[in-house]
């Protein structure tokens, strides 16, 4: 493994092959291509990621699931390979490509796990998509709803302030200001968000940052959050989940902690202690067993 990620301009199929058996994949889904790494043997669970990452952000966790569960880590509509078209990113639209996924691959019911951006589209699939859903796994981040237009337009000192999800929202600005200087944002981000700031190291960082580096991918990116007023209509009509779920934090604990009784009527609920957002990457491990014990 050590040896292929020594490499220079690694691509995403070197990058699944580090990894043991996993394959680096598409599937074509409502006019659009999605890419995907695949692996292990079970029934499948899906990972999706969230921002400022990729399919990459799971591969610390990806070998030990893949013993027990088919894993399918998948880049979302605008992220990595997968095609980043101009509109389509409301959390519904893109839960509609998971299923289509699902249904071309013959995956019959699956887990679904997502974090950050990827847990609102992984709640709205099990919402929309319950006959296709096992269970649902959301990952520091709950599914957006209108406090989030409580949140201060300055910082408060001591206050936790997420300028971004309004940066992200505006048209035109950022792509003109961070094409080929995307790191500036991203390592921001890392280095603010992260308690273990080392977990994301320089070589996950490089693999981002030529996702996020385009106008097109940072264009993409920000239509995640831009959709946000269609995500909050959205959940708004959306019954409560009736699988089971599991809500994972580390920084975001009390949101999830928060949300989880008005989104579902059985779920469990686990705190990973001196971790923040990044949970993959930070506390892999206790990630892990957190997920397995869950699944079983």
């Amino acid at each position: 493994m050590n040896s292929i990620l020594n490499q220079q301009n690694i691509n995403d199929a070197q990058l699944a092959l580090s990894l043991g058996a996993f394959e680096s994949k598409e599937v074509e889904v409502n006019g659009i291509t999605l890419h995907y790494v695949a692996g292990g043997e079970g029934q499948p669970l899906i990972l999706l990621p969230g921002w400022p990452e990729t399919w990459w952000s799971y591969h610390k966790i990806m070998p030990e699931l893949a013993k027990q569960y088919f894993v399918i880590s998948l880049d979302i509509r605008g992220m990595g390979y997968s095609s980043a078209p101009a509109s389509g990113y409301s959390k519904k639209e893109m839960a509609s490509d998971v299923a289509e996924m699902v249904r071309k691959l013959n995956l019959g019911k699956v887990h679904i796990a997502g974090h950050d951006i990827g847990s609102g589209i992984a709640y709205s699939f099990a919402a929309v998509y319950p006959e296709l859903t096992a269970s649902l796994i959301m990952l520091d981040t709950p599914p957006v709803d209108a406090s989030i237009y409580k949140l201060p337009m300055l910082p408060i000192p001591g206050m936790f302030y997420p300028w971004w999800l309004a940066f992200n929202q505006v048209d035109d600005l950022p792509e003109k200001i961070l094409e080929g200087r995307y790191s500036l944002v991203l390592n921001a981000i890392f280095d603010g968000l992260s308690v273990k700031q080392d977990a994301i190291n320089a070589f996950d960082r490089s693999v981002y940052v030529r996702t996020y580096n385009t106008v097109e991918g940072i264009r993409a990116a920000n239509g995640w959050y831009k959709a946000f007023a269609a995500d909050i209509e959205d959940n708004k009509h959306y019954k409560k989940i009736e699988v089971p779920v599991l809500g994972v934090g580390g920084s975001g604990y009390q949101m999830i902690n928060d949300a989880l009784p008005m989104l579902a009527t059985e779920f469990k609920l686990c705190k990973i202690e001196n971790c923040g957002h990044f949970l993959q990457s930070e506390k892999p491990e206790e990630l892990i067993g957190i997920i397995k014990t869950f699944l079983k």
